[in-house]
């Protein structure tokens, strides 16, 4: 069984609203569809996504199968004002996961604790099956370093592509 969790394709960014509600950019669809056909994502798996709309429009364009939407895979909460240094705010928050790193910004921890649950409890219910789980990078980066044990990987955060892959065999 292999875990393979996917960051959504490149979005629509659209000032003024937050991240959360943004939609997959149309211009980004050939990127989606070059990982769908790259062979690194199983022909049979269990597929769930995020609720929020890119992660959505990314899984559909991934599969012709089923896929299931989990509201518990959402992105780490933020307000829907632009960050300038973004890349050093998620930082902050990832040294100090107990607290906001912005004002209106879930806390890491909490982000971890819900998104974590959520992803053991559809590896239970597809025990011994590959899983596809379509979201996003810090999301997926705190998944990865708790089911592996190991701290959070921020520099393949940075260089995580829209769309990209983590593998973990848990």
């Amino acid at each position: 069984m292999t875990l393979h969790l996917v960051r959504h394709g490149r979005p629509l960014v659209t000032p003024g609203v937050p991240a959360a509600e943004w939609a997959l950019d149309p211009a980004a669809y050939d990127g989606v569809w070059a990982l769908r056909d790259s062979g690194r994502l199983p022909a049979r798996a269990a597929w769930l996504t995020s609720p929020e709309p890119k992660a959505v429009q990314t899984a559909q364009l991934l599969t012709d199968g089923e896929v299931g939407v989990l509201a518990d895979l959402r992105e780490h909460q933020r307000t829907g004002e632009w960050v300038e240094d973004f890349a050093g705010a998620v930082r902050r928050a990832f040294d100090h996961p107990d607290r906001p790193a912005v004002d209106g910004w879930e806390p890491l921890d909490d982000c971890r604790r819900r998104v974590t649950t959520a992803v053991r409890r559809v590896l239970e219910v597809h025990a011994g099956a590959d899983v596809v789980l379509v979201g996003h990078g810090t999301a997926w980066t705190l998944v990865a370093a708790d089911l592996t044990g190991k701290p959070p990987d921020l520099e393949r955060w940075e260089s995580l592509a829209m769309p990209d892959v983590i593998r973990v065999d848990p």
